[in-house]
C-alpha cells in the first residue's frame, strides 16, 4: 500500500501524523490520502507551506484570511451573555446527575450564528459613545469570525466549575455553608490559574500543525459549513435543514426517557425474560446491575462522544467496560475476587456487616479521627468495585505521564528546540514569544499578522489568582492549609503538558482527582487543619490547573484555525468566566435547595439520576484520605500501591512491543493504557446502561460511516452530534421549566414508569 508517508511527501513523520484521525484502527483508514475522495491534488502540486499541514486540516481549515473583519462587536458581547447564562446553569446542574449530556457548544455555534445574522438585519447602524469610548451597534454583515468568538466565549463561561464540589460536600455532609463572596472568588481563581497555566503547554502543542486537536477541528468544520450556507450553498442549506430536523426530533423524543416513558432509558432484556429471577435481574439491569446486553434510548446515556472520539479510543473504553462490568463484577459477587460481599457497586463506606458506616462519629470537634469511636466501630470497608476504581485511578495518572515520556519524547523534544529558538529570535511584540514563526506552515504564517498574547498577561493572571487563593486559605475561609496551595500548583504545572498532549491527539481527557486527594491526605495527617472537604478543595486547584488549561488551549486552537486575533481570544475567555461563575454558584444554590433530599439519601430518585454520585465519591475519599489517612487505607487494601507500578510499567511494555513489532496489525502504539485504566476508574456499576449502546453507535459513526461512507460522514457527522446534544439539553431545560421550576409535577406511574422498577427488574436487590 502506498501512502504519503512512504513517498516522503511530508517534511516530518511521527506517530502524531496518524493518531488524529477518527478511526485509525486500520492502516487503510490511516491512509488519509485515499479516504478523502474530494481532494485529488498531489503533494507535489501544493505550496510548500500548505503541504506541511496534515491533509485533514487542509481539507477543512480556511487557508486565506481577511484581518480587517471585526470580531469584538456589540453583537458579540450581547450574544455572549445570552448563551453563557443557560449553559453555566445547566452544566452545574448536570454535575449532580448520574448521567447527562453536556450543554452543547454546537448549539451555541449554530444558534449564535443565526441570531447574529438577524441582529445584523435589525440593529440600527448607529455609533454609540460612552465617555472616551465609542462603538457601532451594527458595523456590517455578521461574520463567521464573530460566531467563532461567541462560541469560544461560551466554551469558557457556559461550563461547570470544580469549586462547587467542595462547597457542596461541606454543606451536605458537614452543614457548613461558605460565604458567597469567598465562594465566588475561589471559583474564579481556580479557573484563572488553569488559564494562566496554558502558557506552559501552548508553545509545545498549539502552533505545531501535527497537533490537530480533534474537537477544535470538528468545530472548525461546522464553522465552514455555516460559512458555505451564508454563501447560498445548496449543500450548506441542506445541512442546516438536517440539523434543525434532528434537533426538533431529539427534543421531542427526550421527553419520553426523561419523563413520560423512563423505561426506554434502560432496556433490560434479561429482566423482561425473567422479571422475578434475582440472577437474571442483576446480570441484565443497567440501574443496579451488570448491564449485560442492556441498551438505552436516552441520549444522556450515549452522548455525542460516539461521533467525536476516535474509534480506537472507543474500542479501548468499551473493552475497559467489559472488564469492569462483565468480568470483575461477577468475579467479585460470585467468585473470590473480594471477601467483602456488601456494597459491591457503591461509593459509600460500610461496616463489616454491610450497614452504612456512621462516619460522623469518627470526627472530633476539630475534624480529627476519634480513635475510641474507630476502635468500637471497626475497620471501614469499601465495595469491591470502589476498590478497583481507586486502583486503576492511581494507575491511569502515572500511565498518562509515562506514556507521553516514551511515545512523545521526540515530538515534544522538537517543540522544545523551537521554543528555545524563539527566545533567541525574539520579536519586539510587547514581550510576546514568536514561537509560531518557528513553524513555516500556512496557518502560522497567516497568524503572524496578529499580535501574539504577551507572556506577562499569563503571569499577571496567575499572580492575581494565586494571591486571591492565598488570602482565602491563609485567613481560614476554606478547608485547606495555605501551604498545600503551593504543592497543588506545583503538581499542576507538571501534568499540564503531558495530559494536554494526550488530549490534543485523541480527544480523551484524563480524570485526575483521586490521585490529588490521596496526595493531600499524606500532606495533612499531622496538620492542625484537617477538614474533610480539604481534599476536594485541593483536587479542584491541582485539577483545574490541567482541565482549564486544556479548555483554553483547545479554544485557542480553534482561533488558530479560524484566524482570530490571539489577544481578543484571550480576553474572550476571561470575559466568559466572569459571567459564568456567578451563574454556577446560583445553580449550586438551586440544586441544594430543591434536590437535597435525593443528594443526602433521604429520598431515592426513581430515575437514579439525582444521586450526586460525585459528591458521594468525594465524601468517601474525604473519610479515607483525610480522616483515616492513606496509611490505614493501604494497610486495609495492600494491593492499592501496586497500581503505581502498573501505571509506570504498562506504557513501557507497549512501547517495547511497538519498537519490536512496528508494523504489527495489532498497532501496539494505539492501545493506550491511560485510556484503559482511566475508564475502569470512572465506571459506576449501578448505572451500567449506555456503554453497549455507545459502542454500537460509535462503530456505526466512527468506523463504518467514516470508512465506507466518508463523504456523507464528513458532511453530517458533526452536525448530527451537535443536533442530538442540543436537542437533549433543550428537552431537559423544557422539562425543568414545565415540571420543576414553579411546582414539581411527577409523571404518574404506568407500565413504562413502574413505581418499583422502571426497568421491570422486580427481583433486583
Amino acid at each position: 500500500m502506498s501512502s504519503s508517508r512512504e513517498k516522503g511527501s511530508f517534511s516530518k513523520t511521527s506517530i502524531e501524523k496518524e493518531t488524529y484521525l477518527p478511526d485509525i484502527a486500520d492502516e487503510k483508514v490511516v491512509d488519509i490520502e485515499n479516504v478523502h475522495e474530494e481532494s485529488s491534488d498531489s503533494e507535489n502540486e501544493l505550496d510548500a507551506d500548505v503541504a506541511e499541514l496534515p491533509k485533514v486540516v487542509r481539507e477543512i481549515v480556511p487557508l486565506e484570511d481577511d484581518p480587517s473583519t471585526p470580531v469584538m462587536t456589540f453583537r458579540y458581547f450581547l450574544l455572549s451573555f445570552i448563551f453563557i447564562i443557560p449553559g453555566a446553569f445547566i452544566s452545574t446542574m448536570n454535575s449532580y446527575r448520574t448521567t447527562s449530556a453536556a450543554y452543547s457548544i454546537f448549539f451555541v455555534q449554530i444558534a449564535s450564528h443565526w441570531v447574529g445574522k438577524w441582529l445584523a438585519r435589525v440593529l440600527p447602524h448607529k455609533k454609540v459613545k460612552i465617555g472616551r469610548f465609542s462603538f457601532n451597534l451594527n458595523p456590517g454583515p455578521w461574520s463567521i469570525k464573530e460566531t467563532a468568538m461567541v462560541t469560544i466565549t461560551a466554551s469558557s463561561g457556559a461550563t461547570g466549575n470544580q469549586g462547587t464540589s467542595a462547597l457542596s460536600l461541606a454543606e451536605i455532609y458537614y452543614g457548613e455553608k461558605v460565604n458567597a463572596a469567598v465562594a465566588l472568588f475561589y471559583m474564579w481563581a481556580i479557573v484563572f490559574v488553569g488559564y494562566s497555566y496554558a502558557a506552559i503547554a501552548r508553545n509545545f502543542l498549539l502552533y505545531d500543525p501535527q497537533f490537530v486537536w480533534p474537537q477544535a477541528l470538528m468545530q472548525t468544520t461546522l464553522f465552514q459549513t455555516q460559512k458555505r450556507s451564508d454563501a447560498d450553498s445548496k449543500l450548506g442549506s441542506k445541512q442546516m435543514k438536517v440539523f434543525f430536523a434532528v434537533l426538533i426530533g431529539v427534543t421531542v423524543w427526550e421527553f419520553f426517557p426523561e419523563f413520560i416513558f423512563p423505561m426506554t432509558s434502560s432496556l433490560a432484556f434479561l429482566c423482561w425474560v425473567a422479571p422475578r429471577n434475582k440472577t437474571a435481574n442483576f446480570i441484565g439491569s443497567g440501574l443496579g446491575g451488570m448491564g449485560f446486553l442492556n441498551l438505552t434510548l436516552d441520549w444522556s446515556n450515549i452522548t455525542s462522544s460516539i461521533m467525536l472520539s476516535p474509534y480506537w479510543i472507543q474500542v479501548i473504553q468499551f473493552l475497559a467496560f467489559v472488564v469492569g462490568a462483565w468480568i470483575l463484577i461477577p468475579a467479585a459477587k460470585w467468585g473470590n475476587l473480594s471477601n467483602f460481599k456488601y456494597g459491591l457497586m457503591s461509593n459509600s463506606l460500610f461496616m463489616s456487616n454491610g450497614t452504612s458506616y456512621p462516619t460522623s462519629q469518627l470526627l472530633t470537634a476539630d475534624f480529627r479521627l476519634n480513635e475510641t469511636a474507630y476502635a468500637e466501630l471497626g475497620k471501614v470497608h469499601i465495595g469491591a468495585q470502589r476498590a478497583w476504581n481507586m486502583f486503576f485511578d492511581y494507575a491511569s495518572y502515572i500511565s498518562g505521564i509515562i506514556w507521553v515520556v516514551v511515545f512523545g519524547y521526540d515530538t515534544l523534544g522538537n517543540s522544545f528546540k523551537k521554543l528555545i529558538a524563539s527566545f533567541k529570535d525574539r520579536k519586539s511584540n510587547k514581550g510576546a514569544l514568536s514561537i509560531n514563526l518557528q513553524y513555516t506552515d500556512r496557518l502560522n504564517k497567516l497568524q503572524s499578522k496578529y499580535n501574539e498574547v504577551p507572556l506577562y498577561w499569563y503571569v499577571v493572571l496567575f499572580l492575581a489568582s494565586f494571591i486571591t487563593l492565598l488570602v482565602i486559605f491563609a485567613t481560614g475561609q476554606l478547608f485547606m492549609p495555605w501551604w498545600c496551595l503551593l504543592v497543588g500548583l506545583g503538581f499542576g504545572s507538571i501534568i499540564v503538558t503531558p495530559l494536554a498532549w494526550l488530549y490534543a491527539l485523541s480527544n480523551f481527557q484524563l480524570a485526575i482527582g483521586t490521585f490529588n486527594e490521596l496526595l493531600y491526605g499524606y500532606m495533612v495527617q499531622n496538620s492542625s487543619v484537617r477538614h474533610p472537604a480539604g481534599a476536594v478543595t485541593y483536587g479542584a486547584i491541582a485539577g483545574d490547573a490541567w482541565y482549564r488549561a486544556q479548555y483554553i488551549l483547545q479554544d485557542q486552537k480553534i482561533a488558530h484555525y479560524m484566524h482570530l486575533p490571539p489577544k481578543a481570544v484571550f480576553f474572550s475567555q476571561i470575559f466568559g468566566e466572569l459571567i459564568g461563575v456567578p451563574i454556577n454558584y446560583a445553580a449550586l444554590r438551586w440544586v441544594l435547595s430543591s434536590k437535597r433530599d435525593y443528594l443526602d439519601g433521604t429520598k431515592v430518585d426513581p430515575l437514579h439520576q439525582w444521586t450526586g454520585q460525585s459528591i458521594v465519591s468525594y465524601q468517601t475519599n474525604a473519610v479515607q484520605y483525610v480522616i483515616l489517612g492513606p496509611k490505614r487505607l493501604f494497610s486495609n487494601y495492600p494491593m492499592l500501591p501496586y497500581a503505581f507500578l502498573m501505571g509506570a510499567g504498562a506504557p513501557c511494555v507497549f512501547f517495547a512491543l511497538h519498537k519490536l513489532f512496528p508494523n504489527s496489525k495489532l498497532k501496539f502504539r494505539l492501545w493506550n493504557t491511560t485510556v484503559f485504566f482511566s475508564t475502569l476508574s470512572i465506571f459506576f456499576g449501578n448505572v451500567s446502561t449506555g456503554y453497549l449502546s455507545q459502542f454500537i453507535g460509535g462503530t456505526i459513526t466512527m468506523f463504518w460511516a467514516f470508512r465506507y461512507r466518508h463523504n456523507l460522514w464528513k458532511r453530517y457527522n458533526y452536525l448530527l452530534a451537535a443536533a442530538c446534544d442540543t436537542g437533549y439539553n433543550l428537552a431537559i431545560l423544557l422539562i425543568f421549566i414545565f415540571f420543576s421550576a414553579a411546582k414539581t409535577v411527577s409523571m404518574p406511574n404506568w407500565w413504562g414508569n413502574n413505581a418499583v422498577s422502571i426497568e421491570r427488574c422486580f427481583a433486583l436487590e
